[in-house]
């Protein structure tokens, strides 16, 4: 046989080898034992998330608790932080009119943004719940892609058509999307857009993870106890406006009397007034915790939740390998 022949015929044969070695069949209820397995791993990468989210969050709960009563009341109940807060309060009347609502209303926002900065803002150098969300959620998908190869090769799947179905399946339906398989294989994961933006969107959702100080529950402790300041400054402004009143060395006697008395007077309510801040404090945090922990638009378990339910739904649509 001439070599032109041979070769010929290799190549005929090499063709009909190829043709004849089709990818193995994956039967329509192997894919869906696949898709059952591929489920439950999600439900057990999902607890995994939980059970590190609820430690973190209580971790981070008892910063709070420490932060504030280390810093933020005794910094509240303090001589000179009270002397300041009625000049300011003083100040917000001189400027609405002598109006009573709109000096509570700006002391309250004054006591949340110093709340932000003596106790949050420090305690988020350590960690803050937006830290914990991302945390959860990458270990949720890091679960996935450590035992989802297990899967593959327990029911004897290709890796291509394994691949492939992972492709299948929307994990962030959102534009840009991008399938569980993305989520997976991109390295680092920060660098996949549409994973970045889901974050983000959680983020900053209503009621979201960012600034605690705007919670209504903290917020209406500010309230709360603005209106007490302001309430107290007007007794003091009317022993003020007696004084000035009769003047001279009366006058004077009167102020030095009334300010001696409200020294005396604050530092004996000192405890009572604290303790009742902090009750009401821990009482708007431990409700805002809840909601944490518990909200799947913007909780720390939010990112779990969304993935989650989505990879499910998405495990419902058969599949079908195309080579």
């Amino acid at each position: 046989m001439s070599s032109p022949r041979v070769i010929l015929l290799a190549l005929l044969l090499a063709v009909a080898s190829c043709a004849s070695d089709p990818p193995v069949p994956v039967t329509a209820s192997t894919w869906q034992q696949v898709d059952r397995e591929i489920a439950t791993l999600s439900r057990s990468a999902a607890q995994q998330a939980r059970e590190h989210a609820l430690l973190s969050m209580e971790q981070w709960m008892d910063l709070v608790y420490q932060q504030t009563d280390e810093e933020f009341i005794p910094w509240f109940s303090g001589y000179w932080t009270q002397q300041w807060m009625s000049v300011k309060v003083s100040w917000y009347r001189l400027s609405s009119g002598g109006a009573k609502d709109p000096s509570v209303k700006r002391l309250a926002l004054y006591l949340q943004e110093q709340y932000r900065e003596r106790v949050l803002e420090p305690v988020a150098e350590t960690d803050d719940p937006q830290q914990i969300m991302a945390r959860s959620t990458w270990i949720y998908l890091q679960h996935l892609d450590e035992n989802l190869p297990r899967i593959a090769q327990q029911y004897d799947v290709p890796r291509e058509q394994f691949h492939q179905r992972l492709q299948a399946i929307p994990a962030i339906t959102q534009a840009p999307g991008a399938s569980l398989y993305e989520l997976l294989h991109t390295k680092p994961l920060a660098k996949l857009p549409a994973y970045s933006a889901f974050i983000e969107r959680i983020r900053n959702a209503p009621r979201g993870l960012g600034d605690w100080s705007a919670d209504p529950g903290i917020s209406a402790v500010a309230q709360q106890t603005s209106e007490r300041l302001v309430d107290d400054l007007a007794v003091s402004g009317a022993a003020g406006a007696v004084s000035a009143l009769i003047g001279g060395p009366a006058g004077t006697t009167v102020s030095l009397g009334v300010a001696l008395f409200t020294a005396v007077s604050r530092e004996n309510a000192r405890p009572a007034s604290e303790a009742h801040l902090r009750k009401n404090l821990n009482a708007a945090f431990d409700d805002e915790w809840l909601g944490l922990m518990r909200s799947t638009e913007h909780g720390v378990l939010a990112g779990v939740h969304q993935l989650s339910g989505q990879i499910e739904r998405g495990l419902l649509v058969p599949f079908r390998y195309q080579p």
